[in-house]
């Protein structure tokens, strides 16, 4: 299909007399919302007049979730606009958003002045790929599509003779530490997930591309095929350093029908939000199709087919650290339970009404299924208040009765034709007795696994932050970040490192205090086996803000789109080479400082650095570990999972008068 223009919007000449300089609402209609910027400095050109470029329009929605625009009361100059969802805001004049800056650019309309002075608003329409070699329906038998619900965003998909599993996350935990399976998965996921024809993998988070679970299935079936979108950040950055071996993975460029027999295609769609990372998938049997928008902000950006059979989606919220882990300012508990209040039932409304856009025959809530079940972060699940898939769900029947609903449970299954045709039964649920909610979760072994980063010998050469700072890429951006190694909950520790980087030039520094000039600051405490599992594997930093392993505050209350998209995105696609930076420091006979190892318990171990701090420019801040102290460190739980064991190393007394004595020290330098 070629691209077409339409207009969508009409002005009388009237009309177009009548707008003013700047800043334009118009509004005829609930979908007829639009902005219009008129430019009053536009000059002519040698190839144009000022009338060809005075105008700039877009549809009042906002590009995160939808939100309508409104002019913002702090702006002087008639270009800014606030969205009324979550306060971002757009530059009308430049057509790019402001907050949060530097981030996206707004889907521009096409402005035509006719010679009769009627102003004519023009879209340029993409192709709709799904009405590429569209086939009508075709009958279906009962039995012949059926979906089962796994857990979190895992379905299975029986098409005919072809069975597809979406997002695989069965066991283990998600982003570090800090996510578990709410619910149980059917007890034989492992037999039906080896023997899938295909699997598709929607983006590279870690409770859609889960390795502990992958790791279980190249046992089974490495070759496997997976099937994911050519993202600019690929999938599988990382499946070379995870150790899994799989061997057919399948990377697909968007919005191309790929078929796997005569009956069944299916095809990878990007979001506008996030196209460099997220995707969703629109499956295709006999002309039946079933959308699954899974994580996307803006699925396909906002172009969606319509009367769908089956459409899946998030709905949960709460996949992100703000605001449970940040402090300061106007961070009260009070208002942080008013924000996640607000903001989710503002997620429900617009779920709500892109499932209403979709008109689906049967709509499914899921990948919201996480629960922060490790006892550490007890207040992180009291506090991250999600929404609950009945109450959207009875929403969606309050204003399209016609629109079935499906909470899933584990090894529920869902049969397309009976749905289709308007059987009561179209649900089939799980045998009874079944176990719907997982309460126990194996943390030892998993947390034991990251517990051991904090030894890695990298860590006793204080020359690593300098090393990784500048592997990261970051630069020439005017913010200073101050990272303090905490423990498990957030209590300061031994041999931790707290240093300051500055992003502001071509090279970070690492000042041991604040710069004098204006600059934008983000403190942030980091659970110190996150934190170092992160900086060794050079993974994105989702472990610690999306895991809830770090606690933030920030001057100002700003949100720093370039920093977090680069260290969440955009990283080196090779990790750092930290066997290089062993060599070069054992040549270069570097001072080096005791690590400190939990894993020996020891009641006393001393913490000597030698040397202070980095060599070289003498830039950092400090270690908190002078001087000899014993510690504390919350351990794994006991084997049942149930619960943390608080563990002493060594006498209390001791450990207590050793620690104070290194915090005095510490404060001492500091100061």
């Amino acid at each position: 299909m070629e691209q077409h223009s339409e207009v969508v919007f009409s002005l009388t000449a009237e009309e177009t007399k009548q707008l003013k300089d700047g800043v334009n609402l118009v509004n005829r209609s609930e979908k007829e919302r639009l902005i219009i910027f008129k430019d009053p400095t536009a000059e002519n050109t040698e190839e144009e007049p000022a009338t060809a470029h005075m105008y700039k329009a877009c549809l009042n929605r906002c590009k995160h979730q939808g939100g309508t625009f409104i002019k913002d009361i702090e702006d002087g100059d008639n270009c800014v606009l606030r969205c009324t969802k979550h306060g971002w805001k757009l530059d009308a004049k430049t057509m790019r958003y402001v907050n949060p800056p530097d981030s996206f650019s707004q889907e521009q309309l096409v402005p035509e002045l006719n010679d009769d002075g009627s102003l004519s608003i023009v879209e340029l329409k993409p192709p709709q790929p799904w009405e590429t070699d569209k086939r009508p329906p075709a009958p279906l038998r009962v039995g012949e599509v059926q979906i089962t619900y796994f857990t979190h965003a895992c379905i299975e998909m029986k098409l005919g003779g072809v069975t597809m599993f979406t997002d695989p996350w069965l066991t283990g935990p998600a982003f570090a530490r800090g996510w578990w399976l709410m619910h149980e998965p059917p007890s034989d996921w492992l037999d039906r997930l080896s023997k899938a024809d295909l699997i598709y993998i929607s983006h590279l988070h870690s409770d859609h591309l889960n390795y502990p679970t992958l790791e279980l299935l190249s046992e089974r079936n490495p070759d496997i095929p997976i099937y994911v979108g050519d993202t600019s950040m690929p999938v599988f950055v990382r499946l070379k350093q995870s150790g899994v071996k799989l061997n057919n993975i399948n990377i697909q460029k968007f919005g191309r029908w790929i078929e796997i027999n005569k009956d069944t295609r299916f095809m990878i769609l990007m979001d506008g939000v996030h196209p460099d990372m997220d995707t969703c998938l629109l499956v295709d049997y006999k002309g039946h199709l079933i959308l699954n928008t899974v994580d996307c902000t803006n699925p396909n950006g906002g172009r969606l087919p319509t009367g769908v059979d089956l459409m899946l989606s998030d709905f949960a919220g709460g996949a992100s650290g703000f605001p449970m882990t940040f402090s300061g300012g106007k961070y009260t508990e009070e208002w942080k339970a008013q924000f996640v209040k607000r903001e989710r039932r503002k997620l429900l409304y617009y779920k709500m009404q892109l499932v209403r856009d979709v008109s689906p025959v049967i709509y499914c809530p899921f990948a919201g299924y996480f629960v922060e079940a490790h006892p550490s972060d007890h207040y992180i699940k009291s506090t991250n208040i999600k929404n609950d898939p009945d109450t959207l769900n009875r929403l969606i029947k309050k204003y399209s009765p016609h629109i079935k609903t499906w909470s899933p449970s584990p090894g529920a299954v869902l049969d397309l034709q009976k749905a289709i045709q308007g059987d009561s039964d179209y649900i089939q649920d799980p045998p009874a007795g079944t176990k719907k909610y997982k309460d126990s979760w194996n943390f030892e072994k998993y947390i034991n696994e990251i517990n051991r980063n904090i030894e890695e010998e990298i860590f006793a050469y204080p020359e690593w932050i300098e090393f990784y700072y500048r592997w990261t890429g970051f630069k020439n951006y005017n913010l200073v970040i101050r990272m303090i190694e905490r423990g498990e909950d957030f209590q300061p520790i031994p041999g931790s490192y707290d240093f300051m980087v500055d992003f502001v030039g071509e090279e970070p520094a690492f000042p041991t205090e604040r710069p004098t000039r204006d600059h934008s600051y983000i403190e942030m405490e980091n659970r110190i086996c996150v934190h170092r599992e992160t900086v060794k594997k050079g993974l994105f930093w989702d472990n610690l803000y999306i895991g809830f392993c770090n606690r933030i505050s920030r001057e100002p209350d700003t949100f720093h789109y370039l920093f977090w998209n680069h260290m969440q995105i955009h990283l080196p696609k090779t990790e750092p080479d930290w066997d290089g930076f062993l060599k070069d420091m054992k040549t270069k006979g570097a001072p080096r400082k005791d690590i400190w190892k939990p894993s020996l318990e020891s009641t006393s171990t001393n913490h000597h650095i030698q040397g202070n701090g980095i060599t070289g420019n003498g830039t950092h801040l400090s270690s908190n570990g002078l001087g000899n102290h014993a510690s504390t460190w919350d351990l794994p739980p006991a084997p049942n999972g149930n619960g943390m064991v608080k563990h002493w190393l060594g006498p209390l007394m001791i450990g207590v008068a050793a620690l104070g004595v290194g915090v005095a020290l510490w404060k001492t330098k500091a100061d």
